[in-house]
């Protein structure tokens, strides 16, 4: 599956579940992951790899940033990976 069709999936699992999800094409910020999601108040940041996908240094760098600010940001692989957002209620 390329990485295209694998970030469309988790886009629709994401918003079938309430979530808004905005496709961060290009920004100020280089590194920045793929996907900014926001439901209820709590906003995620999802970079969207395939398995054998590779992320790159800045990509990594940009993650922790975020999470550093407390807030949630990580790498994704597949559609279970983000089932926790979506079965949960965060």
């Amino acid at each position: 599956m390329r990485e295209s069709e694998l970030q469309k999936k988790i886009k629709d699992r994401l918003m079938k579940s309430g979530w808004s999800v905005i496709k961060l094409i290009q920004t100020n910020m280089n590194g920045i992951p793929d996907l900014m999601c926001i439901r209820k108040g709590r906003v995620i940041f999802l970079e969207v790899k395939t398995e054998k996908g590779i992320v790159a240094p800045l990509q990594l760098k940009r993650i922790e940033e975020l999470n550093k600010h407390e807030v949630f940001a990580k790498v994704v692989r597949s559609v279970e990976d983000i089932d926790i957002f979506c079965y949960k209620g965060l």
